[in-house]
């Protein structure tokens, strides 16, 4: 299937110092930066189940990956929704449980996560952030971009997909936002980060459409909507894992 892993920010601004405290780096035992995710808890950062690329450590309290000043903390375990077996067919969501706990201060903050399963409005202005390329073919960047995107409604999405990949059917429990019809949204090689409405953390960016040929997303002139994992279609799995108890 021709999908791609997401979320390198496409025709995005730097984000400020002093906002989206709540972003993490996920980096492999190396120190390089495999996807992006977020601080839900003092105990867990929430990013896509197929960033289980040997995650290793948690970067959080700097947007600015090279800077010295930021605090790195060990992934104690993780959590992998026990339903995902592909991206593509859903379930693309896991939380990491750090090795001790973060205290919200003037650089870290939780971010909200909703409290029951919701739907959004079609075109509601939303935001996405991460770190990567800003183009298809461009250069990696070592600062958290962000972009501003519109809510796209399931049926549009649905079809705008058929369209392209004839047959396929999205899963029921992803959000649609960004990458069709515009020119902005994400791209491949950084998912894991939230799509962001109102405050709270509604998705968990999961895929895109690639080039024909190549394993590059299709990311200057996107031809299907960008797809989120649901987070409030999975509130019970997220709530029994920060409660302590196995998935």
């Amino acid at each position: 299937m021709p999908l791609v892993l997401g979320s390198k920010i496409i025709n995005g601004k730097i984000a400020p110092d002093n906002k989206m405290l709540y972003m993490a780096s996920v980096q492999d035992y190396r120190g390089y930066h495999i996807c992006g995710g977020f601080l839900v808890s003092e105990n867990f950062v929430m990013t896509a189940a197929h960033c289980d690329l040997y995650p290793t450590y948690v970067v959080l309290g700097n947007h600015h990956l090279r800077s010295a000043d930021k605090l790195v903390i060990q992934i104690a375990e993780k959590y992998k929704h026990p339903y995902y077996w592909v991206v593509g067919h859903g379930y693309d969501i896991m939380l990491l449980k750090l090795s001790r706990p973060v205290q919200p201060n003037k650089t870290i903050q939780f971010i909200q996560l909703p409290s029951h399963e919701m739907t959004l409005n079609e075109n509601e202005k939303c935001q996405v952030a991460g770190w990567g390329k800003i183009t298809t073919r461009g250069n990696v960047v070592d600062d958290l971009r962000v972009v501003g995107v519109s809510v796209i409604s399931p049926q549009n999405c649905q079809n705008a997909w058929t369209q392209r990949i004839p047959g396929y059917i999205l899963p029921t429990s992803v959000i649609c936002a960004g990458g069709y019809k515009t020119t902005k949204g994400f791209c491949q090689g950084d998912s894991g980060g939230p799509l962001v409405c109102k405050g709270m953390a509604v998705g968990i960016v999961s895929f895109n459409k690639r080039i024909p040929g190549t394993k590059l997303g299709n990311c200057n002139y996107p031809n299907v909507p960008n797809v989120y994992t649901d987070i409030s279609k999975h509130l019970d799995w997220i709530r029994m894992i920060l409660q302590g108890k196995k998935s």
